[in-house]
């Protein structure tokens, strides 16, 4: 089924942890205004369902369902989350081909010794260690087809979301007065 129009764009950040995903995310909610809906794995997943993540959990259908419907109301969305490829790339292959509007997707591309230097900043960093880091770390891990754009580690926040808002176009939408 057919969602979002013509000029919704549909944005989806992926990489493993602490490689940037909501950081960037949330620079361009900023950047953009209202109008601009962040669909956020670990907020699905982990805050309103409490659920791990495993092949065929329901997270993902919520998170598709929560995109879908933020398109057919005429937001721009991003999502955004790590998102793992054997998990998630069907629900996403088919957002996108269903999503009338431009899609962009990106893969974050960060090596792991940034991995856990990023880490150590976030709130998490007492509850995650290195181990459980480096089980959930997977590299490379991109959607088949080659149809995200890598962004590596040498790209600043700053950076990253001025390229962004260039390429899909969201630097020339105006935002929504909702």
């Amino acid at each position: 089924m057919k969602v979002g129009t013509e000029d919704t764009r549909l944005v989806v950040l992926r990489g493993n942890s602490a490689s940037g995903k909501s950081s960037v995310a949330a620079g361009l909610r900023e950047r953009f205004g209202r109008g601009l809906a962040l669909v956020g794995q670990d907020n699905l997943r982990r805050v309103v369902l409490r659920e791990r993540d495993r092949p065929g959990a329901a997270n993902i259908g919520l998170i598709d369902l929560t995109a879908r419907y933020a398109l057919d109301a005429g937001y721009h969305v991003v999502v955004e989350g790590i998102l793992h490829a054997d998990h998630y790339g069907d629900m996403l292959g088919r957002l996108r081909a269903d999503h009338r509007g431009r899609t962009h997707a990106y893969y974050l591309d960060v090596p792991f010794r940034e991995t856990l230097a990023r880490h150590a900043t976030k709130p998490i960093a007492d509850d995650v260690d290195e181990a459980q880091l480096r089980d959930w770390y997977r590299p490379g891990d991109l959607l088949p087809g080659g149809l995200e754009t890598v962004i590596g580690a040498d790209s600043g926040l700053e950076e990253t979301v001025d390229r962004l808002m260039t390429e899909t176009g969201l630097a020339l939408l105006p935002a929504l007065d909702r």
